[in-house]
């Protein structure tokens, strides 16, 4: 029995949701674990400087560069090379951990 339009487009929107579902997924998966690493960071960042008190002004001054360089190369009209903008995502996602962990660090100070 032949296969009607109706039959081919739902094998194929069914195809089409089941590979955009585990890609999604695995991208959602890395991104939370460099959020995670991030966070990580942050509260390195936040902990190991701060024991001696002199650091602040020069750990801040590193942060804010390594912040504006990442949006620099994060945020341009055009990535051109894929394993570019898979690489600056990354890094991106690790500097938004970052700065939640020193929003959290922050609140935590305030309380």
């Amino acid at each position: 029995m032949n296969q009607t339009n109706l039959g081919e487009f739902t094998e194929y929107f069914i195809k089409t949701l089941s590979g955009i579902s585990h890609t999604k997924i695995n991208e959602l998966s890395l991104s939370v674990l460099y959020m995670l690493l991030g966070f990580f960071v942050s509260t390195t960042l936040s902990t190991i400087p701060g024991q001696t008190g002199d650091w602040g002004i020069i750990g801040a001054a590193i942060i804010v560069t390594f912040y504006e360089r990442i949006s620099q190369q994060t945020y341009p009209l055009m990535i051109t090379k894929k394993l570019n903008k898979i690489l600056i995502n990354n890094i991106n996602y690790i500097k938004i951990g970052i700065l939640y962990g020193l929003f959290v660090d922050a609140f935590k100070l305030g309380s």
